[in-house]
């Protein structure tokens, strides 16, 4: 059984997915960095640029959006503007937009750092099933709906219902369901245009025009069509909303919603805090006594598989096969719990038995299965790894949850006790010289503890080779690396 529960603060909301007691996925939303992504504005154009094809749109925002000239919609082109061939050639930018028009635009990327957002006016709106795309035309369907027998079934009901005008695409959550749920999801789509349309001619430029679903909302949207049985919520109000939302575009949902109102509190239930606090760490635990290694860079996503405490009982083949097989189906889950995305490497304990690569890499297609976000594996590479691909979706858990750590800057890792010891020996060295009596040394509890034992030698003799004493003084905000010297 599935269940969503729901955890509303001041100005933070969470989710969590639940599929038979344990935590699949956790969503988590903040007034502060609300995404910009999806959201519609009435923009006017303020600079065109012809040299980079693009415009720079006033939003609103802080910093003026770019709109590139691919992400405009044009009109037809007469034949004199098509190549030879009969194509599409570069349109120049100052075709489309002029300094001063007001389009209706959407939010494709978020602002990042000095950069502005990036829009397009290729509109997309999406539901439960479909996404209605009103300057598109024709049906496609999510590449991760596979079976071409149900492709063809899905292209046929949607062109059975007559659609208006536009295109549309079938989401993946579209997979088995019935003509019903395709038109009340068609019915939402178009109330929603016929709003957004009416938003867009009544506002001014610079403001927003239709905002994405706040996360409560989204869930109902994009969630209770994966066999969601209950959706608890600990806010009244919240709950009103999910309520009111639901009676008007996507009648029956009301009764799958209910209100948490025990002392408990609710991410208490299935042990959900725990989930987010263990999915902050470098190493998972398998039930086996195996354990997986994740480290999250820039670049990729490494993990690592190892045997652990696990001895198995008959051969190292065995026992590496069986600590493989429970990390396949364990590391499908960490990727959607930690939201981890784009290249993912995965070193799994070495096998020679052919059937055992192929189960194990069968097993790992089995545990993304349920993966919402587009995944791609690679077969197993001569060095023994797996290479796969997750598309990102959103920010990863702990790049929403944390931030570089200020001792070693994001590396993972910081010097020793006995290295920065070595480094103030040094330090020392070059004050022999310098003007002044005693040297105070001012480093970490771990680092002076090293020099008054281990070190106390070498820290004598030093002191009588550079004729001065040196004083050691505890600085409790210093970090193990961190040490100053300074001459009295």
């Amino acid at each position: 059984m599935r269940e969503i529960l729901v955890n509303v603060g001041p100005r933070e909301t969470r989710a969590a997915l639940i599929e038979d007691g344990i935590v699949q996925e956790i969503f988590i939303e903040r007034a502060s960095r609300r995404r910009l992504v999806s959201n519609l504005y009435k923009g006017r154009v303020m600079r065109v640029l012809p040299g980079m094809q693009a415009a720079f749109v006033d939003i609103g925002l802080e910093r003026t959006a770019f709109l590139h000239v691919d992400d405009i919609v044009s009109p037809p082109l007469e034949e004199a503007e098509l190549s030879p061939a009969g194509e599409r050639g570069e349109i120049d930018v100052r075709r489309l937009v002029s300094p001063g028009d007001e389009l209706l635009v959407q939010v494709i990327k978020d602002p990042i750092g000095t950069k502005g957002a990036r829009l397009t006016t290729f509109v997309t709106l999406p539901a439960r099933y479909l996404v209605y795309l009103p300057e598109g035309e024709g049906i496609g369907v999510s590449v991760k709906i596979e079976e071409e027998e149900e492709r063809t079934r899905l292209k046929a009901l949607v062109a059975g219902l007559q659609p208006p005008a536009g295109g549309y695409i079938l989401r993946t959550a579209a997979q088995g369901v019935t003509a019903e749920g395709l038109r009340e999801d068609m019915q939402y789509l178009q109330r929603l245009w016929q709003h957004v349309r009416r938003r867009a001619a009544e506002t001014g430029a610079g403001t927003v025009v239709h905002e994405d679903l706040p996360l409560a909302l989204r869930l109902l949207r994009d969630e209770l069509s994966r066999g969601v049985g209950a959706v608890r919520v600990d806010s009244a109000e919240t709950l009103a909303r999910m309520s009111a939302f639901a009676a008007e575009f996507m009648p029956g949902v009301d009764a799958h919603l209910e209100l948490y109102s025990a002392a408990r509190p609710i991410f208490d239930l299935h042990g959900v805090e725990q989930e987010i606090s263990r999915a902050l760490e470098r190493r998972v635990m398998l039930k086996s006594g195996g354990h997986l290694v994740i480290d999250q860079t820039e670049a990729m996503t490494t993990i690592d598989v190892n045997t652990g405490g696990y001895v198995g009982h008959r051969n190292l083949e065995e026992t590496s096969f069986r600590t493989n097989l429970e990390a396949a189906e364990a590391i499908g889950r960490q990727l959607r719990l930690r939201n981890l995305g784009g290249i993912i490497i995965i070193d799994f304990i070495d096998m020679h038995a052919e059937s055992h690569r192929r189960q194990i890499l069968a097993a790992l297609e089995r545990s993304l299965a349920d993966d919402r976000a587009q995944t791609r594996i690679v077969s197993l590479s001569p060095l023994g790894l797996v290479e796969m691909t997750r598309k990102r979706t959103r920010e990863s858990l702990a790049h929403l949850l944390c931030e570089p750590c200020p001792a070693c800057e994001g590396r993972g890792f910081v010097k020793t006790a006995e290295t920065v010891c070595h480094e103030i020996f040094r330090e020392l060295l070059r004050q022999e010289r310098a003007a002044g009596g005693e040297l105070l040394v001012l480093a970490h509890q771990a680092v002076v503890d090293r020099l008054l034992d281990a070190e106390s030698t070498a820290l004598g003799v030093l002191q009588r080779s550079v004729g001065r004493t040196v004083r050691l003084q505890v600085e409790a905000l210093y970090g193990v690396d961190q040490f100053d010297v300074v001459a009295l």
